[in-house]
């Protein structure tokens, strides 16, 4: 089932036969393309977070899901398509924050999402070697020319790395390796510098583990996903087929109104991470897709209990 969000307008469930049916990635900048500004990513996310002025960073949306969230690996997990690995989160609201814009981490007030107009498959850095595939959020301002440069130093506790064999799980969280381990583990990796390019937008994005890599040290098959142009807000994995919504998007609407959040929160007022409410499940998250494949049962956490999430690294 896929979960919509309410925006400004009303919005039509993806059975309504009036409705535009999906298309193919890659459709590109063309006039059906739908087009919407930054006001939509102010108005979806308002109920799963708080918005608020931040640096120099402008608006910044510090979501309310709880002191453990992880950008690209909780509630969520990695599929395979024609440009990479791409995210699919179990967020009703995952289609917006983990394609669009970059993340950043404060000490203090945790994760923070820093929006932006450009749409992709998931904006990570990727590294691999040995037992271990690894993944970063990319920070504002970091872009694949820097990436694949070699010149952009991520924090080691930024990292999630799991072995190479759980990459394709559909709770990958479960299988993080403890992060007091990470140092070991970026000091006997590099950096993968893979690429796919979308042949229809000339777009190139970092693509993460090479497909056949995965399937030899799996020793299974690894499908790949067609990305389904959606046309309203919301994602939806089924199949061989996932459905996402990836308008284009431009920083103020067409008759150059300013975009702005609603409710702005002064950042004096916003409570640390560990005291801060995690929204309601039920409202933040839709349910897990239903693909191929058996569900993994979690693996036991070594560690102390309520310590640090992952498997200690032998």
């Amino acid at each position: 089932m896929l979960i919509l969000l309410n925006t400004t307008a009303c919005i039509a469930s993806y059975s309504t036969p009036n409705a535009p049916g999906p298309r193919p990635m890659g459709y590109g900048t063309s006039p059906q393309q739908v087009q919407i500004s930054l006001q939509v990513f102010y108005d979806q996310l308002s109920p799963y977070g708080t918005w608020v002025s931040y640096n120099n960073y402008g608006y910044v949306w510090i979501p309310s899901a709880g002191p453990d969230f992880f950008p690209y690996a909780s509630e969520g997990h990695w599929v395979f398509t024609n440009i990479g690995w791409t995210w699919y989160s179990n967020y009703s609201w995952g289609w917006a924050p983990f394609h669009y814009g970059r993340w950043l981490f404060d000490n203090y007030y945790g994760w923070i999402w820093v929006p932006d107009t450009e749409w992709g498959p998931a904006w990570v850095v990727w590294r691999g070697g040995g037992d271990f595939y690894g993944w970063a959020p990319l920070e504002p301002g970091i872009n694949i020319s820097i990436v694949l440069g070699g010149n952009h130093q991520v924090h080691h506790d930024r990292w999630i790395f799991v072995r190479n064999g759980d990459i394709g799980r559909s709770n990958v969280y479960s299988y993080t390796v403890n992060r007091t381990s990470n140092t070991t583990i970026i000091n006997n990796t590099t950096v993968i510098q893979n690429t796919r390019t979308n042949t229809q937008n000339n777009k190139t994005y970092i693509a993460g583990p090479d497909r056949n890599d995965v399937q030899r040290v799996t020793g299974r098959p690894v499908r790949q996903v067609a990305i389904q142009e959606a046309t309203q807000p919301g994602q939806m994995l089924k199949g061989d087929q996932l459905r996402i919504y990836k308008p284009a998007v431009q920083r103020n609407g067409n008759s150059g109104q300013k975009s702005a959040p609603a409710k702005i929160e002064n950042l004096k007022n916003v409570k640390p991470v560990n005291e801060r409410p995690k929204v309601n499940s039920q409202q933040g998250k839709q349910s897990p897709a239903k693909g191929k494949g058996n569900q993994e049962k979690p693996a036991k956490k070594k560690g102390k209990k309520g310590g640090n999430k992952g498997h200690e690294y032998s």
